[in-house]
C-alpha cells in the first residue's frame, strides 16, 4: 500500500508544480527552526534541571557526610539529628539514602530494607578511593549519587610531603534521587511548545501560501499573456518585468515571436514571388500563342520566331521550378547528405572549366589561385552547386573585360573558398537582403541577366547544410566578395 502511495506521488503531476515546490521549501524553511529549537530547548532544560538537582544533593551530601563523622555515625546509628537530617533529604528530593562503612555494610537505610547488607558494586568501590560518581537514568526518571564520607586523620609523624593529616575515606553515601519533578516540568513546557507549533504551523502555512502565490504571479500573468496570443486577442510583445527569470522567458518569447513572424512574413512573400515568377513566362507564352491563333495566314519564319519565344518562356519556367524543388529538397534533412571525402582543387578546376566559356562571352578573366591542396568530406553535388552558383554570379553581374577571382584555402579545421569579382557590387544596405529567395539587387535588368533570384538562396541553403557559413563583402561599383568556410572534417561539426 505505501509502495503503491508513493508510486501515485511520483506519479502525480502536482509535484512537478514549481508552486508546490516553492510552498513545501517554504513550510519546511519555517517550520524545522521551530522543531529543532524546541527539542533543543527542552534537551538543555533537562541536562540544566539535573545538574542543578546534583549540585544541590552533592552540597547536602557533604555536609551531612562531616555530620556522620562528627557523631561517629558509622559506628553508631542512634543518633537523632542525623536520623532527621537523613529523612529529611530523602523527604525533600523524594529519594534514598544509603550509609555504608568501610566493609561494604549498609548501616542505614532510609527505606529500612537494606540495613546490615552488604553492597558490592562499582560505583561505591570507586567512591571507596575518594572520587565521588553521578548517574541519571532518564528512562527510570532518578539520579543515583555516591559521595565519599571522608575523615580528616593525625598523622604520628609527618609524611614524606611534610603534612601532618591526611584525609581517609570511612565510608559512603549512596543516593538516589527522583527526577519526577523535572520530567513533570518537561512535560508541561513541552505541552505549552505543542501548542505554539500549532499556532506556528498555521501561521507558516497560511504565510507560506501566500507569499507562494505573490512570488509565482508573474510566472501566471507570462502563461495568461502566452494564451492570449495563441487565441489571437493580442499581438504585441510581452513584458513581465517583475523577476530577471521573467524577464528572460519574455525576451526569449518574444525573439521567437519576431522570428515567426519574420518567417510568416517571408513565406507569404515567397508565396507571391513564387506566383508571379511562375505566372510571368506563362503569361508571355499565353500572349505569344494567342497572337499566333489571331493570325491564321501569318507567316513559316513569324510562327518559327513566335516559337522560339514560347520555348524560351518554358525553359526559364522549368529552371524556376528546378530550382524550387532544388531548394526544396534542401530545406529537409541533413540525413540526405552524400558525404565523401573530395579533391576540392579538382573539383574547382572542373567547374571553372565548364564555366568560362560563359566568361568568354563577356570578355571576362577567370583564374584560380590555389593555396594547398585541399581535401574534405563534403557532399560533392552540392559542393558542386555552392561553387557553380557562386561563380555564375560572379559572371553575370561583372562588367565587359572583368575578372573573376576564385581562391582555395585552408588550416586544421576548414576549408575556405573565396570567389571575388569586378563587377557591379552590392549596396550596403542590400546585402543582408541577398539570400532570401526571388531577392534580386537591380530588378530592372534582371530579365536581361536571367537566372530565377533563387542561386543565392540554394547556395546558402547548401553551405548549412555542411554546417559552414557564407559571407559577402561588397563595394559597389567595385565588387563583391563571398567567402565560404566548411569543416574539413564532420568529427569537427558541432552536435
Amino acid at each position: 500500500m505505501f509502495k503503491k502511495i508513493l508510486l501515485f506521488l511520483k506519479n502525480s503531476k502536482i509535484w512537478r508544480s514549481l508552486k508546490v515546490r516553492l510552498f513545501i521549501i517554504m513550510f519546511l524553511t519555517g517550520m524545522l527552526p521551530a522543531v529543532l529549537m524546541r527539542a533543543g530547548i527542552l534537551e538543555n532544560y533537562e541536562n540544566r534541571a539535573v545538574d542543578v538537582r546534583v549540585s544541590d544533593v552533592q552540597t547536602q551530601l557533604r555536609i551531612i557526610a562531616n555530620h556522620l563523622i562528627t557523631y561517629n555515625y558509622l559506628q553508631d546509628t542512634s543518633s537523632e539529628v542525623i536520623g532527621a537530617e537523613l529523612e529529611q533529604l530523602s523527604n525533600l528530593y523524594n529519594g534514598r539514602v544509603l550509609i555504608i562503612n568501610g566493609n561494604l555494610k549498609v548501616v542505614k537505610d532510609t527505606y529500612g530494607i537494606s540495613e546490615g547488607k552488604t553492597i558490592i558494586s562499582e560505583e561505591v568501590i570507586r567512591c571507596m578511593k575518594g572520587s565521588g560518581t553521578v548517574n541519571y537514568d532518564a528512562v527510570n526518571r532518578f539520579i543515583e549519587i555516591t559521595v565519599p564520607i571522608v575523615e580528616n586523620v593525625t598523622l604520628p609523624q609527618p609524611a614524606e610531603d611534610g603534612s601532618k593529616s591526611r584525609d581517609m575515606v570511612r565510608g559512603v553515601m549512596l543516593t538516589s534521587v527522583s527526577t519526577d519533578s523535572i520530567v513533570n516540568t518537561m512535560d508541561i513546557l513541552s505541552r505549552k511548545a505543542m501548542i505554539m507549533e500549532s499556532i506556528m504551523v498555521i501561521g507558516i502555512f497560511a504565510f507560506a501560501l501566500m507569499l507562494v502565490q505573490v512570488m509565482v504571479r508573474p510566472f501566471e500573468r507570462v502563461t495568461k499573456a502566452i494564451n492570449e496570443m495563441k487565441e489571437g486577442y493580442r499581438d504585441e510583445p510581452i513584458s513581465v518585468p517583475d523577476y530577471l527569470e521573467t524577464e528572460h522567458i519574455v525576451e526569449a518569447f518574444n525573439s521567437l515571436l519576431e522570428r515567426m513572424k519574420a518567417l510568416d512574413d517571408s513565406r507569404q512573400e515567397f508565396v507571391a514571388n513564387v506566383s508571379h515568377e511562375l505566372k510571368t513566362p506563362i503569361t508571355s507564352v499565353k500572349v505569344l500563342a494567342d497572337s499566333l491563333l489571331a493570325q491564321p495566314d501569318a507567316p513559316a519564319e513569324l510562327y518559327r520566331e513566335f516559337m522560339e519565344d514560347i520555348a524560351t518562356e518554358i525553359e526559364r519556367e522549368d529552371k524556376i521550378i528546378n530550382d524550387l524543388l532544388a531548394l526544396v529538397k534542401q530545406d529537409k534533412s541533413v540525413a540526405e547528405m552524400n558525404i565523401s571525402v573530395v579533391d576540392l582543387n579538382a573539383l574547382t578546376e572542373i567547374i571553372l572549366k565548364r564555366l568560362r566559356p560563359i566568361a568568354r562571352k563577356k570578355n571576362i578573366e577567370i583564374t584560380m589561385i590555389s593555396k594547398r591542396q585541399v581535401k574534405a568530406e563534403v557532399d560533392e553535388v552540392k559542393m558542386s552547386l555552392i561553387l557553380t552558383n557562386l561563380v555564375e554570379n560572379a559572371i553575370k553581374y561583372n562588367r565587359e573585360q572583368g575578372k573573376v577571382e576564385v581562391s582555395l584555402d585552408a588550416d586544421h579545421q576548414f576549408f575556405t573558398v573565396q570567389v571575388k569579382d569586378t563587377g557591379i557590387g552590392i549596396p550596403e544596405e542590400y546585402i543582408n537582403q541577398i539570400y532570401e529567395r526571388f531577392y534580386r539587387v537591380d530588378k530592372s535588368h534582371s530579365k536581361e541577366i536571367g537566372g530565377t533570384g533563387l542561386g543565392l538562396a540554394i547556395t546558402r541553403s547548401a553551405v548549412l547544410l555542411h554546417r559552414g557559413s557564407i559571407k559577402a563583402e561588397s563595394v559597389e561599383g567595385k565588387g563583391t566578395t563571398f567567402t565560404v568556410k566548411i569543416p574539413l572534417s564532420r568529427t569537427l561539426v558541432p552536435v
